[in-house]
């Protein structure tokens, strides 16, 4: 794809909306189309947005060097180098990164031809994780631009995905704004905000007032948007729309990260929502094989046809992975992790998709991105066969061909978290 392709793929993003559903009278600005400050209590002196600082634990585990006795230096360069081809290599084979202009850029999805929010979420965390500014801000830019609606009934929501030369998706997914909210916050207590550059702090917080207050700014309705999370459960909805009522996704609920904005913001609704979905996650598991269906009721039955596991449900061996990781309130996450292992038993024996009674549902080669996602798993299992996980996912070479934009960052992902890299900033 040339130059000129790549100036045309960010357009088609920017330019084409679809009247999703009738519009619903005032909605929230843009993110990025607004003021970076917050008027003061009588309405006269703006006032910066503010940040707490986070509190994560006190230390890391690293089983890569724990299990596997891999030393540090080769940890680091393996990193390195898998950040590089995803990044910076062959535009054929390995890159998922495509520069725009003097100060964009965005990761594709080779295989289906889209920009993804959820992996410019994913593309923003390895950036701030990895302390490559330059890249996050490229990335941010991109996505504050290009993905969300300018009109209509969800003005301001990201888009799930945009077509390279096409037409957006017409979805709307939970997913990977999280993802860049929990970034920016990281990237704000990493970086700071300089003048001149992005202020990541008011980003964050407007991006987290459009999750949770989204709703008040429409007429609701039939024909409506709600906001992301619902306001009695505190559950994150599987996408923002009355027909989701009652309904989620266990690979979206993401209670390390609420915890967090909860400490960044002071707001106790957080709190709550991290409880939630912990609470969700322990509903929605199988007690015998641990796996999760797909989509979910707010009381952890799964929706019908939805009683399986397969890529999507990979990301939610990272989010718990990661809440065991941050905060580890209880035994659950070993315990569900060790149910994983048990359920799948060898490397060998991996497949790409389950029924959540762990019957196999085709026999298509194991996937990447699951044995990458399984050692996050083994991160914080104790049974005698995590090692052989970790050894598994350690030895992958980096995914290259149409198939690498979501095996490449589940690659990265699981080398931060089982090497103790993916941290709180």
């Amino acid at each position: 794809m040339g130059r000129a392709g790549l100036r045309g793929a960010r357009l088609a993003c920017v330019a084409v909306t679809l009247p999703l559903i009738v519009a619903c009278g005032t909605t929230v600005d843009s993110l990025g189309s607004g003021t970076t400050e917050r008027q003061a209590d009588d309405g006269q002196r703006p006032e910066p947005v503010m940040l707490q600082p986070l509190k994560g634990p006190a230390s890391y585990s690293n089983p890569l060097r724990e299990v596997l006795g891999v030393g540090k230096a080769e940890i680091d360069a393996k990193i390195e180098d898998v950040f590089r081809r995803l990044f910076e290599g062959d535009a054929a084979t390995e890159r998922i990164y495509i520069g725009v202009g003097d100060d964009q850029g965005f990761v594709l999805d080779v295989l289906h031809g889209d920009v993804r929010s959820e992996g410019m979420g994913y593309a923003m965390m390895i950036a701030v994780q990895l302390d490559k500014r330059d890249y996050f801000d490229r990335l941010w830019s991109f996505a504050r631009q290009a993905l969300p609606y300018r009109d209509g009934p969800y003005k301001g929501y990201f888009r799930s995905s945009c077509m390279v030369g096409g037409e957006p998706e017409p979805c709307v997914d939970p997913f990977g704004p999280q993802q860049c909210a929990m970034a920016l916050i990281f990237a704000h207590g990493r970086w700071g905000n300089d003048p001149g550059r992005i202020d990541y702090a008011a980003d964050a917080v407007a991006l987290l007032d459009l999750m949770r207050n989204r709703e008040s700014e429409s007429d609701g309705g039939e024909d409506g948007v709600t906001a992301m999370f619902d306001a009695e459960t505190k559950l994150v909805l599987d996408v923002p729309d009355p027909s989701a009522a009652g309904r989620t996704r266990p690979s979206i609920l993401m209670p390390a990260y609420y915890e967090l904005w909860a400490q960044a913001t002071g707001d106790e609704f957080w709190r709550a929502a991290a409880e939630a979905a912990r609470q969700h996650w322990k509903d929605a598991e199988d007690e015998t094989t641990g796996l999760m269906p797909l989509r979910a009721k707010f009381d952890g039955e799964p929706v019908e046809g939805a009683a399986y596991f397969d890529s999507e449900g990979y990301r939610t061996l990272i989010n718990i992975a990661l809440d065991a990781i941050w905060f580890g309130k209880d035994t659950w996450h070993a315990d569900n992790a060790n149910r994983l292992l048990e359920t799948f038993g060898s490397p060998d024996n991996v497949k790409t998709s389950y029924g959540i009674d762990g019957e196999v549902r085709n026999n298509t080669p194991q996937d990447p991105a699951l044995m990458f996602a399984l050692a996050a798993t083994a991160t914080i299992a104790t049974t005698s066969n995590r090692q052989s996980f970790l050894t598994a996912a350690w030895k992958l070479g980096s995914p290259t061909g149409a198939p690498r934009y979501y095996a490449g960052l589940m690659h990265l992902l699981s080398l931060l978290v089982s090497s103790g890299q993916y941290r709180v900033y």
